[in-house]
């Protein structure tokens, strides 16, 4: 079902690399120092808005600061301080999340049939530490940082949909968030894959929740089910 197309475009961040646990990792033991019973599910959820709006609201600024800021933001939704050091550390910290365990067998597969390229809110330094973890090669990269602006930003896919007609690729969206992604792939034209790791859990986490109503044209819980679904 997949054979119409040569080139797959990837989300990394949620779909390839575990950004909530890596998130989470930093935030999580913050919250609790003011209240035990936080979640990192509920600092996630007060974080993914913050994100979203930093992202929007500077759209040149680099990933590392747009975390900071946006951890900063958190703290401030939620009465509690957030120290410089701390905020930094959020924003380095990039290049630790890890991978999600069938990310890079499903990726390298894949590579045998599509070319494989990303599409990601991320700078070009943080990026390369993730696809260190991922131990893949990827054809194309085009990071927030060459854009000039973060996704959901229809700007982003005017580039990669760009890049797509340059190169005579038939291209298909692959990702986990449907707000960062498939609504603007949808406006872009480009047909998409869900990959959603949230399927066994509730409510949105660290990605804000698209506000309308988006149906991909697939859905698979994992990188892994997808790659074989593709090579069926």
């Amino acid at each position: 079902m997949f054979d119409t197309y040569d080139a797959l475009s990837f989300d990394c961040y949620g779909t390839l690399i575990d950004w909530e646990t890596g998130i989470a990792a930093v935030i999580g033991p913050w919250a609790r120092r003011f209240d035990s019973t936080l979640t990192d599910e509920q600092v996630l959820v007060a974080y993914a808005d913050e994100e979203a709006r930093v992202a929007r609201e500077t759209p040149t600024m680099l990933y590392p600061d747009v975390l900071a800021e946006a951890f900063r933001a958190t703290g401030r939704k939620l009465g509690y301080p957030v120290p410089d050091a701390e905020a930094e550390r959020l924003g380095s910290s990039v290049p630790d999340w890890p991978a999600f365990p069938d990310s890079h067998d499903a990726l390298a597969s894949l590579g045998e049939r599509f070319r494989l390229i990303v599409l990601s809110n991320v700078d070009r330094a943080s990026f390369e530490g993730s696809r260190q973890r991922l131990d893949i090669e990827f054809d194309h990269i085009i990071t927030a940082q060459d854009v000039g602006s973060y996704k959901p930003a229809q700007r982003n896919f005017d580039v990669l949909t760009a890049y797509a007609r340059d190169d005579g690729l038939s291209l298909l969206r692959v990702a986990q968030s449907l707000f960062h992604d498939h609504v603007p792939a949808k406006r872009a034209g480009l047909p998409g894959v869900w990959i959603n790791r949230r399927h066994d859990r509730p409510g949105w986490g660290a990605t804000p929740d698209p506000g309308q109503d988006v149906r991909p044209d697939w859905e698979y819980p994992s990188m892994a089910a997808f790659a074989e679904a593709a090579r069926a």
